[in-house]
C-alpha cells in the first residue's frame, strides 16, 4: 500500500509525520517528506493502522492510501 499526499490540500501542521514517523519525517517548514524518497511512499503492512489513522485524522483531508484492502 501507498500514501498519496495531496500537496495542493497539506498545510503543513505535520499530525502525518508523528501518526507515522517510520514511514514520514518533516521538513524546516513541516511538510511531510517520505522517509523512502518515493513520491508515493510505501506504508509497510504493520503500519497499516496507523496509516489509516493519519488519512482520517489528517485536518486538510490531503492524505489517501493506494493499494488499500
Amino acid at each position: 500500500m501507498r500514501l498519496h499526499i495531496d500537496w495542493t490540500a497539506c498545510d503543513g501542521r505535520g499530525l502525518c509525520t508523528e501518526l507515522l514517523p517510520e514511514t514520514l519525517d518533516r521538513d524546516p517548514w513541516g511538510f511531510p517528506v517520505p522517509r523512502d524518497g518515493a513520491r508515493e511512499p510505501a506504508v509497510h503492512p504493520d503500519l497499516a493502522a496507523h496509516a489509516e489513522r493519519a488519512v482520517r485524522l489528517c485536518p486538510s483531508l490531503a492524505l489517501r492510501l493506494r493499494g488499500a484492502k
